[in-house]
């Protein structure tokens, strides 16, 4: 199993064999919960069985559900198991994902994947870095407020003071001379140094986080723009922050050392970091939509938002979290839709159809809480022009 990431949304959207089943539902960590998980697969499997009928014959259902019935004794899946799973599957296709999130049991036969709960999942405004910093180890993570994932630094990059600075690093003791000659009367022990140990130490201390901030910017922050949360001890921290220039760099950090505690606290104490960057981002494109809303620049009728979404004409789509309107897009042309039941072979989450084809035309999507979303249809668009 594999979590989540955006190629692999990417690789799954690219998908045109149908009928494309998207399995989600929940999991147990651990024994004796977990025994229930593949009995509720099971039943799951039943109501993909049901959709399908309405479109194939018992030949080819029984062919296309084969390896998934498969998984249903594969302990090495059940006793492996996060907080959720999905399972994504074509006729030339199958995908199965392990979550750190409880998502809602789900099953969708439609003529391409349902992703949203992956993107709400992985999306920028959720998503973070975590920059563990000492003299002695360097560590970059990736996540969101669920879990955190240790990101491998490139080989070039140092993650030590010595490493970094090598043949320039300060000798650690000055050298003594003793002026006026041995015989001289009151000769006195001159120390030779740039300002003896302890500025010789910060100097160093200094070019090592000059070395780290430009290496992690150009190389991690600033192609996947996601904030930067520094995790060091506080005097670090104040000079890495003196010397860094970048703008990922969120003020608030972490005043200890990833080696320090669990992962699973790491990530609590990210978030609490991160929470309020979060909502702030949440509500400026809210308020982006509102105003656009008012200029007759974005819409919250489903309709309209596909003939936009299919033209390209759609620069951000919000999405409520947990919502879907089930239907199809009859027309990719010109974006025409009409709601059907999820029962259906070709029935899919129009609000997810839509926002992979925005997605597609370059705009942005966002999957939101249902308590921050501007409107009470699900969905709201802001034009491009």
């Amino acid at each position: 199993m594999e979590l989540p990431t955006t190629n692999i949304i990417n690789e799954i959207s690219a998908k045109e064999l149908s009928p494309c089943i998207s399995l989600y539902m929940p999991t147990h960590r651990s024994h004796p919960d977990n025994l229930q998980d593949p009995i509720n697969f099971k039943n799951l499997l039943k109501q993909a069985e049901d959709s399908l009928t309405q479109k194939y014959s018992s030949a080819e259902i029984s062919e296309y559900l084969a390896p998934l019935e498969k998984l249903i004794g594969d302990m090495n899946i059940w006793n492996h198991t996060l907080d959720s799973i999905a399972i994504l599957r074509s006729p030339d296709y199958l995908k199965i994902l392990s979550l750190p999130i409880t998502v809602e049991e789900l099953v969708v036969v439609a003529d391409s994947f349902h992703t949203k709960p992956l993107r709400k999942f992985l999306q920028s405004q959720d998503r973070f870095q975590v920059l563990g910093l000492s003299l002695n180890k360097v560590q970059l993570f990736e996540g969101n407020r669920h879990n955190l994932t240790e990101i491998p630094l490139l080989s070039e990059i140092p993650t030590t003071l010595a490493e970094a600075l090598g043949q320039d690093l300060s000798p650690q003791h000055s050298t003594v001379a003793s002026y006026g000659g041995a015989a001289t009367v009151g000769a006195v022990d001159m120390h030779h140094g740039d300002g003896g140990r302890k500025d010789q130490n910060e100097a160093d201390i200094e070019k090592f986080f000059r070395i780290i901030s430009n290496e992690i910017q150009e190389r991690y922050s600033k192609p996947s723009g996601l904030p930067l949360i520094l995790a060091s001890l506080p005097e670090h921290r104040n000079l890495f922050h003196q010397v860094s220039k970048n703008s990922h760099l969120l003020k608030n950090g972490i005043n200890l050392h990833p080696d320090s505690i669990e992962l699973e606290q790491l990530t609590e104490l990210a978030w609490k970091v991160m929470e309020p960057e979060y909502l702030a981002k949440i509500d400026t494109l809210v308020g982006n939509f509102s105003q656009a809303n008012v200029n007759n620049n974005g819409t919250d009728n489903i309709e309209k938002i596909a003939k936009a979404a299919v033209t390209g004409r759609i620069s951000t789509l919000l999405l409520e979290s947990g919502r879907l309107i089930f239907g199809q897009i009859t027309d990719r042309e010109l974006g025409t839709i009409k709601l059907d039941s999820l029962n259906h072979p070709e029935v899919d989450d129009l609000l997810d159809d839509i926002g992979e084809i925005v997605v597609s035309k370059g705009g942005k999507v966002m999957v939101i809480p249902s308590e921050k979303m501007p409107t009470d249809s699900g969905i709201a668009a802001t034009f491009r022009y």
